[in-house]
């Protein structure tokens, strides 16, 4: 068993997410009283939304990469980046670390083409929606067409990723807007619904709807243990 390393804290709502399901994911492969292997470093959301917010991308590369360095020094055979926004800075880390980065998008897509779809929407901060860094991925690595909110809509579903569910706060009335958001998207033609935002899954899963939904949380999880298991030992 390989060690994962977790950059998490953004939010630490989701960062639980990813440590229950990286251990249950791990038990359910192995079996008894098996968990998994793995190191966190963990931010403090509240500096890194701040700096999201001003625009601070360059300085953010750099922790980010900073972290990497830390969990790959202190023993993690694989890395883990526990939030889809943050993905913009990806190539930074790649390129800093000796051990394999597992992309969100790259695990995400692997699940969007097992099920033959091309065009799926996608749900995140006004970040990844508004940004190309996610869709160019998508579009030039799988050939699969992502499709976003109107601008209102970005800034309802931004609004209550940061104002509410990083905070831990679920909403009944932010359940059915993001519902409608949704529905928007399958009218114009999305196949499936990427929640591209780790902490959307706190809100809506696919009990809510009848759209295909790709969570990317647990997908991004069970694509790194599975990476981890392949060697055994």
């Amino acid at each position: 068993m390989k060690t994962i390393g977790l950059i998490g804290g953004m939010s630490w709502e989701s960062s639980a997410l990813y440590y229950q399901i990286i251990n249950q994911k791990t038990k359910e492969i192995l079996g008894g009283a098996h968990s998994s292997k793995c190191l966190l470093h963990s931010m403090d959301f509240a500096e890194i939304a701040a700096l999201q917010h001003d625009g601070n991308w360059r300085f953010l590369a750099v922790k980010m990469v900073q972290a990497a360095k830390k969990l790959e020094a202190a023993g993690a055979q694989l890395i883990v980046l526990c939030t889809n926004t943050m993905h913009k800075v990806a190539p930074d880390i790649e390129r800093s670390i000796g051990v394999p980065f597992v992309h969100i998008v790259d695990a995400a897509a692997e699940q969007i083409q097992r099920k033959s779809m091309t065009r799926v929407g996608l749900l995140g901060t006004r970040f990844t929606m508004e940004e190309s860094f996610m869709k160019d991925r998508y579009r030039e690595h799988f050939g699969i067409d992502i499709l976003t909110p109107t601008a209102d809509e970005w800034k309802l579903v931004h609004d209550v990723i940061y104002e509410e569910l990083v905070k831990g706060t679920i909403e009944d009335s932010s359940r059915r807007s993001f519902l409608r958001v949704i529905d928007q998207l399958v009218r114009s033609g999305a196949s499936g619904i990427i929640l591209s935002c780790t902490e959307i899954e706190l809100l809506v899963g696919p009990s809510d709807t009848e759209v295909p939904l790709f969570q990317t949380t647990r997908i991004h999880v069970e694509k790194a243990v599975e990476l981890a298991l392949g060697e055994r030992g």
